[in-house]
């Protein structure tokens, strides 16, 4: 199975000081990283992961980390993807940041699933085929 992992699931991983094991999330990661699916990164989603990382050593543990999980590689189709279903959702009332019109779109167009705590996704979800990784 393609899974695609959102900056709001790595960070409850990989950024917080204390981790709550039982988290939902973190479940599901874990279950799909047993199960040897293999889970994508859109490269905004790693730099966001990396971004604000004050000391060196945690920032290169996490490049190193991370190095193993494919990075997409976005088209022009997903850019279009994106900036159409913004429009869309726009037209509806649904507000997201560009980013995860980008991420949603990088998952519609390859049909990953997408496995995120961030809301706004179940409100796109409502306007588009993305699969969202349920809980």
């Amino acid at each position: 199975m393609n899974i695609v992992v959102d900056t709001s699931v790595w960070s409850l991983l990989l950024r917080r000081e204390k981790r709550n094991e039982e988290n939902a999330f973190l479940k599901r990661l874990r279950y799909h990283l047993q199960r040897e699916d293999t889970i994508h990164l859109v490269g905004l989603v790693l730099q966001e992961i990396l971004d604000g990382i004050k000391q060196q050593k945690q920032f290169d543990l996490l490049v190193e980390y991370l190095e193993p999980f494919p990075l997409i590689q976005c088209t022009r189709t997903d850019f279009i993807t994106a900036a159409r279903l913004k429009n869309t959702c726009r037209n509806k009332g649904v507000q997201a940041s560009s980013v995860d019109f980008l991420i949603a779109s990088v998952c519609v167009n390859r049909k990953y699933l997408l496995l995120t705590s961030d809301k706004d996704f179940s409100r796109i979800a409502e306007h588009c085929p993305l699969i969202l990784d349920q809980l």
